[in-house]
């Protein structure tokens, strides 16, 4: 997908997020505001309606307030402004999932709670180290559910990379070291586990997640060398508190935020960088395989405040 269809398509994923954002800043009408105590009140609470969170909507306001405080300001220059200090706050946690590890292969682990696009995110993530031209391999870790397997099977076909599997019910360390060991033994570059996310079995869930920590750490003391969380930006601050128990049960390592284009709390992305720092690889605004794309913070930040 060429820089400008990209760029496109995230204008038009965050249209609901830019479009609440825009609708709550002071000026939407046109004309000027003066930039005193009360635009900034307004501007800090149109941050928080379209969930960015109150700790980087006041950080915004602040920035705001010590640059331009007294000053008449357009609705283009205020938005202009806003996407400068979302981009301040974005930038730091701007990191591309890299393969790096030495030797291979580099061992992903995807967790996430089960409907936030976790199994096709596995598969455009694959495709994005292909476009790379590296090598990978899926495993189907998620062995509670077999709608699970047979999706990540299916998208395994389509993009043309293998997929070790086991049975429904199995354990998920033993297709893991199986995995490992296919991986190993045909030069895999990159080896992307999917893993199963029930939330509601915490301590189940984490004695999952350490058992195939154990095994992988047999194999090749580095591994996993990322623990990958996908969230659904449609959950808006919710997925914030995914963030709380999976870092608990699993020491996330990186984020992937999927279905930004179904929502106007697109904004929650900024909240999750200000809130834990924790580096965004990737972000997802469709269904298409082209719709996982490395995320550009200036970009992003341009786009949720409507800035084209």
């Amino acid at each position: 997908m060429s820089e400008t269809s990209w760029t496109q398509r995230l204008f038009g994923g965050f249209a609901k997020t830019s479009e609440r954002l825009s609708a709550n800043l002071p000026g939407s009408s046109g004309g000027t505001a003066k930039l005193d105590d009360k635009t900034l009140d307004e501007v800090e609470d149109a941050l928080i309606l379209s969930d960015l969170g109150p700790s980087a909507a006041a950080r915004i306001r602040a920035r705001l307030s010590d640059k331009r405080f007294g000053l008449e300001i357009t609705s283009r220059e205020l938005k202009e402004a806003v996407a400068e200090e979302i981009a301040a706050i974005l930038r730091p946690v701007a990191k591309p999932l890299e393969i790096t590890a030495f030797p291979r292969p580099q061992v992903i682990l995807v967790i996430g709670v089960n409907g936030s696009g976790k199994t096709t995110t596995i598969a455009k993530l694959a495709h994005l180290f292909q476009e790379d031209d590296y090598g990978v391999l899926l495993a189907a870790g998620d062995t509670f559910r077999a709608a699970a397997i047979g999706q990540l099977a299916t998208w395994a076909g389509r993009i043309g990379v293998d997929l070790v599997r086991g049975p429904e019910g199995g354990d998920p360390a033993a297709i893991v070291f199986d995995a490992v060991k296919q991986a190993t033994d045909t030069g895999i570059d990159a080896l992307i586990v999917d893993t199963a996310g029930r939330l509601q079995n915490k301590k189940e869930l984490m004695e999952e997640l350490a058992k195939i920590r154990r095994v992988l750490g047999r194999l090749n003391p580095e591994a996993p060398h990322d623990v990958v969380l996908v969230l659904d930006a449609t959950n808006g601050q919710n997925a914030l508190s995914q963030i709380d128990v999976f870092k608990e049960v699993a020491g996330v390592t990186g984020l992937i935020m999927t279905k930004l284009d179904g929502t106007a709390r697109g904004g929650v992305l900024v909240a999750a960088a200000e809130q834990y720092g924790l580096p965004i690889h990737a972000i997802g605004v469709g269904e298409k395989m082209e719709d996982l794309r490395p995320f550009d913070p200036d970009l992003v930040a341009r786009v949720i405040a409507g800035v084209a």
